[in-house]
Parts: C-alpha cells; structure tokens; sequence
C-alpha cells in the first residue's frame, strides 16, 4: 500500500514540476510592450527648419587685429623726471597720533590694537 502512495506522490510532483516550466507562460506576450514599440517605430520627428538657429546663436566676426605697443616720444625727458623724484617711505606713520588715554585710530588698526591689548586681571573678592 506504501508502494502506491509512494508512486503516487512522485507522479503528482512531476506534473507539477512540468507545469511550472510551461511553454505557454514564455509564449504569452506583452501588450504594454507591444504598444510602447508600435508608438516608437512609428513617431516621426518634426522637420527642422533650416533658419532656426537664428536669433539664437550670435553671428562670428573677426575681432581686429591687435596694435603694436608705441614707445613714448619723449622717453628721455620721463626718465629724467623720474630720476628726480623722491621715493615714498611705507615705514613713515601716516599720521601723528595724539598722546592720552583715548585712541583717535579707527577701523581696522583699532581693531587689532585691541586685540593686542592685555587682558584685564581680575579682582580678588574679598567676602
């Protein structure tokens, strides 16, 4: 009796397996598909007109032609004038600043003298 319920069992499993891996299911063919392709073979792209970059894209001109650098005429009376001159000195204060408690500079200077400052020590309470 074992015998035929054994045999019974691996032939339910075959048809099962068999039915699994149907043809059929891979033949079956996809109607989304099918209309997305059809649309796309069929789409044509409109003609495009042969103006129009116009308006778009600027017209190339040539830019002229650069001109040679022209020595000054009167070079030696230049060198002169600037043989004479006097140098400017950077390390000269440029401003005399005025002696008291208040600082007259602003700005920049002001900032980084205060930042140079010491730092006020703090005073013992005394409770």
């Amino acid at each position: 009796m074992s015998n035929i319920l054994r045999r019974a069992a691996n032939a339910a499993q075959n048809v099962s397996r068999s039915r699994l891996f149907s043809s059929s299911v891979a033949a079956r063919k996809d109607l989304v598909q099918d209309l997305y392709l059809k649309e796309i073979k069929g789409y044509k792209a409109p003609p495009v007109a042969k103006d129009a970059h116009v308006g778009v894209v600027k017209s190339y001109s040539v830019p002229p032609a650069p001109k040679a650098p022209s020595l000054p005429s009167d070079i030696a009376s230049e060198l002169a004038a600037y043989d004479t001159s006097e140098p400017v000195s950077v390390s000269q204060p440029a401003a005399p600043q005025t002696s008291g408690s208040e600082e007259t500079i602003s700005g920049a200077d002001a900032y980084l003298s205060f930042l140079e400052q010491d730092l006020p020590k703090p005073e013992a309470h005394h409770h």
